[in-house]
């Protein structure tokens, strides 16, 4: 009997920390994309992004689902967002194409990664009322890192106009509807 306590107490636990896993596993993912990217193996890079991607996906989902949303799993789901589509990102893109730009490059990439952290900051410090307020930074992560495809199509200066639209699009003030 008490071995049967014992794991519905460990099954309970594990239940309601669900969601912090998934987004453990998205922030793993985004850091392991990143020292992918680094080690020049790009594809990986790519690959690790998205499965971020679907484990930011559902770990919403899952906190709503067994009713444990709470403070702590909003900001761990922001760390876990700059890194995975903030950061990320920005570093493939950078490390493939925007080094030749030197500083110019560097400076745009800063600049995306700033204006995700600031779509996030101000996300956190607002009320959820079925809107985001400019673009997500997991939708403009999943541009910049789609664009990856495009390397053999787009001019290298391409890079720094994308950047620079998805950084205005973070920051704006326009509204989008929460699927």
């Amino acid at each position: 009997m008490l071995i049967l306590e014992r794991m519905d107490h460990t099954i309970k636990k594990l239940r309601s920390q669900a969601a912090n896993m998934l987004t453990i596993g998205n922030m793993a993912f985004g850091g392991a994309s990143l020292m992918a990217a680094l080690n020049e193996f790009y594809s990986y890079s790519v690959l690790f992004i998205f499965i971020a991607a679907f484990l930011d996906r559902f770990d919403g989902m899952v906190a709503r689902k067994f009713n444990q949303e709470s403070e702590l799993g909003k900001q761990l789901d922001s760390m876990s967002d700059i890194i995975s589509f903030g950061v990320a990102p920005a570093i493939l893109i950078y490390q493939l194409v925007l080094t030749e730009f030197g500083v110019t490059g560097m400076v745009f990439t800063v600049i995306y990664i700033a204006s995700g952290a600031f779509r996030l900051a101000r996300f956190n410090i607002s009320e959820s009322n079925g809107y985001f307020v400019g673009l997500p930074i997991t939708a403009a992560g999943t541009v910049v890192t789609l664009s990856y495809f495009g390397l053999s199509v787009f001019p290298p200066v391409a890079y720094m106009f994308l950047f620079i639209i998805c950084s205005l699009l973070m920051i704006s003030t326009f509204t989008l509807r929460k699927v």
